[in-house]
């Protein structure tokens, strides 16, 4: 029993983490790689929820009008989700008939969402966060792929540079880890969804985005429920920011894990295969059994004590257990960053799994998040 106990508790997060991407790593050469031309002018709406977002408001608007790509026509929607601080001020000093303002009292991100796109009337919808950086040409990439009538959202790619000395190492080496992933996920067909940061939707396919659930991931999932591909550009590229400190990191991974199987839950109908095949697979894999490996590692650990005297794997392992423990530790106790990256690296994912096993406990126990706050992960 405890052999079992063991290796599924092994194999099961070897699959979610490495078996997975590199299963489709090996499967991309069966699949035809696409080419998208340029995007023709279309009807676009950017949509922008912001909560106090004074200090990036102003310059993320005048980004997105200095875009090269020349739209059919063009609006940019800034919901306010109750505001204190000048948001609202800050962003009528950039005055152009193209924006408009709407300062609404705080109700979450998904009700902003929504009036947002409520507003709308453009044929694509373009969401992004008020304090990422734009490239001149992020829009001209991203919208690309809707030249093909079967993609039905467009993902770019987020880079997060190591600019502090604590966790955000950790935040970018993950990117990297998530750009690979979505490269193969998308030659194979499979891409499961976008980040908030920088993601187009056809408008057709928007449904209202229902409380407490990560909106970035359905917002993208209703291409899949319509039986329409998302599609990942990495060459549209957005630049944000990474957490150093351990506390915000570990709130934010709770936050997104209970928002993420609030999520899944919502989509339930995309994890079945018989009717979204490869797509569900993925989603599974990718979103499903990465949620819930975490909280295989305590049993890992516990039923590797049981078969130390079984054989030298085991012990080796347990060895390389305690030791992988003991550098993250090590990695958050080290407040003045001496340690070399790899500490850093280590307690980054400690405290991310850790997030990750409250945040399921949290979810099964019925805790939901329906406010935000983007200070918290800066």
């Amino acid at each position: 029993m405890a052999e079992f106990i063991f290796w599924t508790c092994l194999l099961l997060p070897v699959y979610a983490y490495l078996g997975y991407p590199l299963l489709l790593t090996l499967l991309a050469p069966l699949f035809a790689a696409r080419r998208h031309d340029a995007a023709p002018p279309l009807n676009i709406s950017i949509v922008i929820a912001a909560h106090n977002e004074a200090r990036h408001i102003e310059h993320k608007l005048r980004t997105l009008l200095a875009q090269d790509y020349q739209p059919a026509t063009l609006e940019i929607i800034l919901v306010s989700d109750g505001s204190t601080d000048d948001t609202v001020a800050c962003a009528h000093k950039v005055v152009d008939p193209r924006i408009r303002v709407l300062d609404l009292p705080r109700q979450g991100k998904a009700a902003t969402l929504n009036a947002g796109v409520a507003l709308s009337s453009g044929d694509i919808l373009v969401f992004t966060d008020a304090d990422n950086q734009w490239s001149r040409d992020t829009l001209g990439h991203l919208l690309a792929p809707l030249t093909d009538p079967k993609v039905g959202a467009c993902a770019g790619h987020m880079v997060i540079p190591v600019t502090g000395g604590g966790l955000s190492v950790g935040d970018s080496l993950y990117r990297h880890y998530e750009g690979w992933l979505r490269r193969v996920e998308n030659r194979t067909g499979c891409m499961v969804s976008a980040d908030g940061a920088l993601l187009a939707l056809r408008r057709e396919l928007f449904e209202n985005v229902p409380a407490e659930v990560n909106d970035d991931f359905f917002i993208s999932t209703c291409a899949p429920v319509a039986f329409k591909r998302i599609v990942y550009v990495p060459e549209a590229q957005v630049i944000d920011h990474g957490v150093d400190e351990a506390d915000k990191q570990f709130r934010r991974r709770q936050r997104v894990t209970v928002g993420g199987l609030q999520s899944l839950a919502q989509r339930r109908e995309l994890l079945n295969p018989l009717k979204h095949g490869l797509y569900s697979i993925a989603l599974i894999s990718h979103k499903l059994i990465r949620r819930l490996a975490p909280i295989l590692l305590l049993p890992l650990l516990l039923s590797n004590l049981w078969l130390w005297d079984d054989h030298g794997f085991y012990q080796f392992c347990l060895v390389a257990q305690l030791l992988g423990y003991a550098v993250a530790i090590a990695g958050l106790l080290d407040s003045q960053h001496r340690l070399p990256k790899p500490f850093r690296l280590a307690a980054f994912l400690l405290v991310t799994l850790a997030g990750m096993s409250i945040g399921l406990w949290q979810f099964l126990r019925g805790q939901r998040y329906s406010q935000w706050n983007p200070e918290q992960n800066r």
